[in-house]
């Protein structure tokens, strides 16, 4: 399936469409008794998502029935500023009201092979399989001016054909270790969005969107669900070169 561009003014309008879909969704699990998992990237648009999600969202969502994951984590303990966790603590979970159950952090302080491989059993106990994989119902995304979207770089393009669910992998300038989920497992969400917003941005998703040449070099060209849906919800700025 195309993937499908959305193209918004603002960062701010695009983090208000996005969240008013992911509560419809959200909902939508709830009256059907089912659970909504939902795994979520750090970055500058998921906080502005998530600072919208706290601020209108906090009361009409049932937030007792999501199950909160990471798509990846930075190796920094969970009070470090670059940890993916506590920005989504500090800027959601800390003003809605959900069970600490609910909550599957990535353990950033721990070594990281043995990490992943935990994680790894945490989603096999807490999420749906379908085709012998995880299911997460949504996956946040974004993608780096490098073409990298979770913790998967290019030159790591392994990771996206990995039979593993969580790896550990190593940013290619800092050499910090990072915990991700792997690229089949991405791809079997029932939604995978991407978020991206800025300058920075627009050359990448112009070689994704026209598929030129070195599109093939980006990870985040091979998100492609199995058997869902893939959006890429951008601002003006962002988007500036396939308007």
């Amino acid at each position: 399936m195309e993937a499908l561009f959305r193209i918004f003014p603002t960062p701010s309008e695009l983090a208000e469409a996005f969240a008013e879909e992911l509560a419809g969704r959200i909902n939508n699990a709830g009256k059907s008794g089912l659970s909504f998992t939902l795994a979520v990237s750090g970055g500058s648009t998921p906080r502005l998502l998530f600072s919208v999600l706290a601020e209108k969202y906090c009361s009409s969502v049932n937030w007792g029935n999501v199950k909160f994951f990471w798509v990846d984590e930075r190796c920094v303990s969970p009070f470090d500023p670059e940890s993916n966790f506590g920005m989504t603590k500090s800027i959601l979970l800390d003003k809605i009201k959900i069970p600490g159950s609910n909550i599957h952090r990535i353990k950033g302080e721990d070594d990281p092979v043995k990490e992943a491989e935990r994680y790894a059993q945490e989603i096999l106990l807490h999420v749906r399989s379908e085709d012998q994989l995880p299911a997460f119902n949504q996956v946040i995304l974004g993608v780096g001016d490098d073409g990298h979207t979770a913790s998967i770089f290019p030159g790591n393009l392994d990771l996206l054909r990995s039979e593993k669910i969580c790896e550990a992998s190593v940013h290619p300038l800092t050499g910090q270790y990072r915990i991700t989920l792997t690229g089949k497992v991405i791809n079997n969400a029932d939604f995978v969005s991407f978020l991206a917003t800025g300058q920075n941005k627009t050359r990448i998703i112009e070689d994704i969107y026209k598929k030129k040449a070195q599109y093939m070099n980006y990870p985040a060209s091979f998100i492609v669900p199995t058997h869902g849906v893939v959006t890429w919800y951008i601002d003006e700025k962002a988007g500036e070169l396939i308007k």
